[in-house]
């Protein structure tokens, strides 16, 4: 009988780390370096950037059945301006989906009343230890909270069914966010009742 993959994965034995060091920190950043043992007796040193823990959320908000927010926002890895889907920090002490309002109030001038969590995805998971929760947002309503955005960021509707001229946007390049457009996409056309829920 064959194993189911789940299976497989759930019984791999993890590697077990026998020191941890910070190598480099700046304000925002600490590199860890860890010393393995690997099951078979292999020994390997890796370096990972150490996240908050908190992890982050990124929203994709619908003001009705036909359309979505995106935000255009200055990007310092890349020094340019990108389009993408409203994200922050999980802040400490929140939620999800109470991060996922706060995030929406601050980045579009929006909270929303009813939610629904997407995909949990790792970044990079080689090298960075953060996860991005997925998340769409329904039933709309003007709320703004002051965030920590150094200039006003552009509000972008868009046409759910323009998505695939948006993949092809050359400012819409962030994996996170195609990813997010992706698995909304997936899930909205499976669900297109959501629309005429209530909170």
């Amino acid at each position: 009988m064959a194993q189911r993959q789940d299976d497989k994965h759930s019984s791999k034995q993890k590697p077990e780390i026998l020191s941890t060091d910070i190598v480099a920190q700046s304000r925002l950043f600490k590199i860890e370096q860890l010393e393995l043992m690997f099951s078979n007796g292999e020994q390997r040193t890796y370096e990972r950037m150490r996240g908050s823990g908190r992890g982050a959320v990124m929203i994709i908000a619908c003001p009705d059945a036909e359309h979505f927010y995106l935000i255009r926002e200055y990007c310092a890895g890349t020094h340019d301006y990108q389009l993408g889907f409203p994200k922050g920090l999980i802040d400490p002490g929140e939620d999800i989906l109470t991060a996922a309002n706060r995030e929406l109030k601050e980045e579009i001038g929006f909270g929303a009343q009813r939610f629904v969590q997407l995909k949990s995805l790792a970044l990079a998971p080689g090298y960075f230890n953060a996860t991005m929760h997925i998340v769409l947002a329904f039933d709309l309503y003007a709320q703004s909270l002051e965030g920590d955005e150094p200039e006003p960021l552009e509000l972008v509707p868009w046409a759910r069914k323009n998505s695939e001229a948006l993949l092809q946007q050359a400012d819409f390049t962030e994996a996170r966010s195609v990813a997010a457009l992706l698995l909304a996409q997936q899930y909205l056309e499976a669900n297109p009742d959501v629309f005429k829920q209530t909170a």
